[in-house]
């Protein structure tokens, strides 16, 4: 008989398991060893008999070598802008904003410390703005996933409390920098953006970045925590390093971060402060991307110095100058607070267990956490004046 192209088996890992060969087992089932080769192939679908007396021969039910795969469902989603075109790649789906958002998982974003299961499996083309996605996971369990974008590891460390909790919530977070986690907002690729840029023209945090960003939805700014940010140094800073004013010293050199990083602005900011131009610090344009990136150069000694933040710095056993107090914010699009896995994430943000682990990473101040800080509108829409 023909073979079915949904009908799968494992005939060949249980004769093996058993220690039998395809002539043994065809001698115990009464069928040919040709017969065991085919079904073993997927060359040929046994009959009813011939199943029958395989299970009889290995001392199992039929239904435990047989069975059919049913046909693997399909989206439609749209390519996050990080999505590389006219190849394959493994994807973590989520619905945003009422419509499904594939996410490679390529590179930084395939591993944390182990391999990410996908949820689906897709190639994007060129001149098509959706992309079709054969998925690897039952669609039931997606639709209770909330997406973060941001840079702080404290983001990981509050989704994974977050899943001990709620079994059935999943979190995907994407490590990214302050704008670029913002942009994936407004652009409705992620629920919730991290961030922690400063503007020292009207002294706030985050606000006026986010007012210039939004379009026409408000957007709410929920606090997760207050934390040091300044120069990460080698342990027992033998360069006897004290103020950004050092890193001009011949013998230093830096590592910086990407534009759009709220480390890379407080860098550049206390250097103008200092009145020292950006081309007199050697490796100002040596960039790395991520918190953890700055600290693993200057623990290996790429680098004498780099700005990231005082948990970071305690966690790679490394010493710290402060520079500043930044406050690091969760920017939510308003109507993403009626959504019930959105609501269920935010829940734990007051919780003990999370205010206690952050209080555990070091240079955290958690008197916020969990407060709404602020409620942006969308720049109101001027018609054109005639003349």
């Amino acid at each position: 008989m023909k073979q079915d192209n949904n009908l799968c088996n494992n005939l060949k890992q249980t004769r093996i398991r058993l220690g039998m060969s395809q002539q043994d087992l065809a001698k115990f089932a009464g069928v040919s060893r040709q017969t065991i080769s085919g079904v073993e192939s997927g060359q040929y679908a046994p009959s009813t008999t011939v199943a029958l007396r395989l299970a009889k021969a290995l001392g199992c039910q039929v239904e435990d070598l047989f069975w059919l795969e049913p046909d693997t469902p399909e989206i439609e989603a749209i390519p996050s802008e990080t999505m590389p075109t006219g190849e394959k790649l493994r994807l973590s789906l989520a619905r945003v904003g009422g419509q499904w958002v594939a996410y490679p998982l390529i590179g930084n974003d395939g591993f944390r410390l182990e391999m990410i299961p996908a949820d689906g499996e897709g190639d994007r083309q060129p001149d098509s703005t959706t992309i079709r996605v054969k998925l690897l996971d039952e669609p039931t369990k997606l639709h209770h996933t909330v997406v973060l974008a941001g840079c702080t590891p404290a983001l990981s460390l509050w989704a994974r409390a977050t899943e001990r909790w709620h079994p059935g919530l999943r979190v995907h977070w994407t490590s990214d920098n302050s704008m670029r986690a913002l942009h994936r907002l407004c652009r409705g690729e992620v629920h919730i953006a991290g961030m922690h840029l400063y503007d020292s023209k009207t002294k706030q945090h985050n606000v006026p970045f986010v007012r210039a960003a939004l379009k026409d939805t408000t957007a709410v700014l929920i606090n997760l925590g207050i934390w040091a940010e300044g120069l990460l140094i080698e342990s027992g800073n033998p360069l006897g390093l004290k103020t950004v004013a050092d890193l001009v010293q011949p013998n230093v050199t830096i590592v910086n971060r990407e534009q759009g990083a709220g480390s890379r602005q407080l860098l550049e900011l206390t250097l103008q402060q200092a009145g020292i131009p950006f081309e007199a610090v050697k490796g100002f344009e040596q960039i790395v991307c991520g918190h953890l990136a700055v600290a693993q150069a200057v623990a290996t000694g790429r680098a004498s110095a780099g700005v990231s933040t005082a948990s970071v710095a305690t966690a790679f056993g490394l010493d710290f100058i402060p520079l500043h107090r930044s406050r690091y914010d969760l920017v939510i699009l308003k109507p993403y607070l009626e959504e019930a896995p959105v609501q269920q994430l935010l829940s734990t943000l007051g919780h003990r267990r999370v205010l206690s682990q952050l209080e555990a990473l070091g240079g955290y101040d958690t008197s916020q956490t969990g407060e709404v800080v602020a409620t942006v509108e969308p720049k109101p829409v001027l018609p054109d004046l005639l003349c």
